[in-house]
């Protein structure tokens, strides 16, 4: 009876899984866009091609287009501000390995935030004058700017809220 019983009820909750809206699959994670004089800051509503350093592009639940940041540390703190409501679907970053130079960061040499090889606490600021998280696709490269203008190397979960959370000394 218990085996019949225990049946009945697996038989039951396949019957209602499949019943269940099953949440659909992203039909593709989206590509990087290309950097355009028409992409504008989130934060600070300035044309990015207006400044140097590694930038962000974001794509967020319900729209088609990224939402663009003059820096990688400016995406990192919508991550992690809870006033921002969107949930971020794809962060693409500049990879300073291949950018012409860090006046020119590049128009599509994008890399995924999460595979970044980070450099924190160095001597470069970003665009907008604030310490920068500066991205590189290799560690190799990651490790040539440090030895060069300092900082660490860390992943984004390493990325101390203090560092990109705290009020820039201006």
């Amino acid at each position: 009876m218990r085996v019949l019983s225990i049946g009945v009820l697996c038989l039951f909750v396949a019957i209602c899984a499949a019943c269940e809206p099953q949440p659909q699959a992203d039909s593709a994670a989206p590509n990087p866009a290309t950097l355009t004089p028409d992409a504008i800051g989130y934060y600070c509503r300035m044309a990015l091609v207006e400044h140097s350093g590694p930038q962000a592009q974001m794509y967020v639940e319900g729209e088609a287009e990224p939402i663009w940041f003059s820096q990688v540390r400016d995406a990192v703190v919508y991550l992690r501000s809870p006033e921002e409501l969107r949930r971020a679907t794809a962060i693409f970053v500049s990879d300073m390995a291949t950018a012409p130079s860090w006046e020119e960061p590049g128009v599509d040499n994008w890399i995924p935030l999460e595979s970044a090889h980070l450099v924190i606490e160095s001597a470069r600021s970003g665009g907008m004058g604030a310490p920068e998280v500066v991205p590189f696709g290799t560690e190799g490269a990651a490790q040539a700017f440090v030895a060069q203008h300092g900082g660490r190397i860390v992943q984004l979960e390493d990325v101390p809220d203090s560092y990109v959370l705290s009020a820039m000394a201006m």
